[in-house]
């Protein structure tokens, strides 16, 4: 994940949730999750910051290298797709 300059979590939360590591005992404790929060950004859509399928807060949301795009995340990924289009439209 270190390499990566920024990951696009679309929706998902508990896969993504460093307390499966950092806070011992919790319902997801030792899950195998995808570390996310190791690549130099992270951008979070999902339509609120409520808490997945195991409804536990996720630390990652509140961690410096992380943004939340709130909202319905097919209209967001359709107007970032069509930004980016039109930027390399310009090229």
């Amino acid at each position: 994940m270190e390499n990566n300059d920024v990951v696009l979590v679309v929706g998902a939360n508990d896969v993504v949730n460093s307390s499966a590591q950092e806070v011992e005992g919790c319902a997801i404790w030792g899950m195998p999750i995808i570390e996310v929060w190791r690549s130099k950004k992270v951008i979070f859509m999902k339509r609120s910051m409520a808490g997945g399928y195991a409804d536990l807060d996720n630390p990652v949301f509140y961690k410096e290298n992380t943004d939340m795009l709130l909202g319905d995340a097919k209209k967001t990924a359709d107007a970032l797709a069509a930004k980016v289009r039109a930027r390399f439209d310009q090229a």
